[in-house]
């Protein structure tokens, strides 16, 4: 169901995207070569409940952990883990904050000691990906505005956008309408008004956009094993354009 937030309202996702900001700035501070995603995720999870705050990923739909890890060939939805980064590596950490009952949500991606090029430009890209989606993300536009400008500028740089997972609506539960895909025709979809809040999470692949999905029915990789990442901001709809909820 898609629901119209108030202005009152918008500013509670706020607060709650603020916080998610900072643990994402402190996460950042922890990513080298040595630490273990599980690591991080505790680190998430205690940041959040000493903020008052609490990890609204763990236990939906049966998910163990307060955030997702994905390495390399992960495209969403990783496990953290024992295994070490290495230096080269590339995770995209994505968490969803509930602050007194409202949601914020966002993944960022994070090089691990010194990456490749391609490494280094699937990061810039993708990142660049998602404000050309919220660029787009004004009264009036439809969702498909959002979705042909990423795609466009994404497989202008040669890059695939996975299709399978996309970005949603959200407020005090995780998933509401709209749906975002990242890739498709504009000036389709729902036609996006003042008091919206959702998500954009552009994922880019190296090589297919295709995927597969390991045994723990969670971890999605890419098909061909090639690199992949991450960008997702919330944002709210104003008047006068979008607010990102989630600015680092």
């Amino acid at each position: 169901m898609l629901t119209i937030k108030t202005k009152e309202q918008i500013h509670k996702m706020k607060l709650a995207g603020e916080l998610l900001a900072v643990c994402h700035k402190e996460i950042r501070k922890l990513i080298a070569p040595g630490i273990t995603t599980i690591e991080i995720d505790r680190f998430a999870e205690k940041f959040m409940r000493d903020h008052g705050a609490t990890p609204e990923q763990k236990g939906y739909k049966g998910y163990p952990y307060a955030t997702c890890a994905s390495v390399n060939d992960v495209i969403c939805h990783g496990f953290p883990g024992q295994n070490r980064l290495k230096d080269g590596d590339i995770v995209t950490i994505d968490m969803v904050v509930n602050l007194d009952g409202w949601l914020a949500d966002s993944a960022w991606s994070y090089a691990v000691g010194n990456i490749s090029e391609e490494a280094a430009r699937l990061l810039d890209v993708t990142e660049k990906s998602l404000y050309k989606g919220i660029e787009m993300a004004v009264p009036g536009n439809r969702i498909g505005d959002v979705s042909h400008a990423i795609q466009v500028f994404a497989e202008a740089q040669q890059f695939s956008v996975v299709r399978q997972f996309i970005g949603h609506g959200i407020g005090q539960i995780m998933h509401e309408e709209p749906q975002v895909p990242h890739y498709g025709p504009p000036g389709r979809g729902t036609r996006i008004k003042e008091g919206m809040v959702f998500t954009i999470e552009p994922m880019l692949n190296v090589g297919t956009p295709h995927c597969k999905i390991d045994e723990d029915g969670w971890t999605a990789r890419t098909q061909d094993g090639s690199l992949s990442t991450q960008y997702e901001h919330t944002i709210a709809i104003t008047e006068n354009g979008p607010i990102i909820l989630t600015q680092q």
